[in-house]
């Protein structure tokens, strides 16, 4: 274990023997840190907060402090972050809220950019990309694979599906539905986001059918219950699809279009 002279680390913390922490970092009580990881210096964290393995978070970053609720009174709730995620400078990453199930979730292998921040009660997926700047209110759930350009935000209580992706500056207060990519202001859905599916290795048979169930939602006339419906006896033979009608199926604040 490395710990620089001028960190402060509480008594209660638990700490992996090969972490590093950097100078003048404060690791504050009931924060549990797993092997491998890396806190470079000026970095504050609060518990309860648990960090998974081999997380390398940069100068001047806010982990696991008071949500920024109003409603807050004080409550011990959690923050979790899973493991192989980098957290660049001056990210601020919330602990959830008793009005929710009091616990913020980041999961692993996430791209995490400077300035970034992860409010109270989101639910963030595995392998996302949040670039500079991007916000999420409270209560927002990510999917996996899902990327957030510079300058993004996603209202409260929004669904952004897997392998979603917004452009620049686009805002959403709607959900985005799996594979969608949302671009302007006001922002609106341009189709897939088929150059990410392709670095993922999605073939040209399952970007076919993942394009189609697209169109059927976005261009074909027919109600989204019709469309969701139509798709359903689809997932069957076109597997892929399932994201895409399960994002549809569980949107509560209606699609972006």
């Amino acid at each position: 274990m490395s710990i620089h002279g001028t960190a402060v680390v509480s008594s209660s913390a638990k700490l992996a023997s090969d972490i590093k922490v950097g100078p003048y970092s404060i690791i504050g009580e009931d924060v549990d840190i797993d092997s491998g990881c890396r806190i470079d210096g000026h970095v504050v964290i609060n518990g309860p907060t648990r960090i998974g393995k081999n997380n390398h978070i940069y100068p001047f970053t806010s982990i696991g402090d008071d949500p920024q609720d109003k409603k807050y009174a004080g409550e011990p709730t959690r923050l979790a972050i899973g493991a192989g995620n980098t957290i660049r400078e001056y990210c601020t990453i919330s602990r959830g809220t008793v009005q929710d199930e009091g616990l913020t979730r980041v999961g692993d292998d996430n791209w995490i950019m400077a300035y970034v921040h992860i409010a109270h009660d989101c639910r963030i997926g595995d392998h996302c990309i949040f670039a500079n700047n991007a916000t999420l209110a409270g209560h927002v759930r990510v999917g996996d694979w899902a990327t957030f350009s510079g300058f993004t935000g996603a209202h409260q209580f929004c669904r952004v599906g897997a392998h979603a992706f917004l452009g620049m500056y686009s805002g959403t207060t709607r959900d985005i539905p799996a594979y969608t990519l949302i671009a302007g202001q006001p922002p609106s859905s341009k189709g897939i986001n088929t150059k990410g599916l392709k670095r993922r290795g999605f073939t040209t048979h399952q970007l076919r059918n993942i394009r189609g169930a697209y169109r059927l939602v976005y261009c074909s006339g027919l109600k989204l219950a019709e469309a969701i419906a139509e798709l359903e006896g689809a997932v069957g033979d076109q597997p892929e699809l399932e994201l895409f009608v399960e994002s549809l199926k569980s949107s509560e604040r209606g699609i972006i279009r």
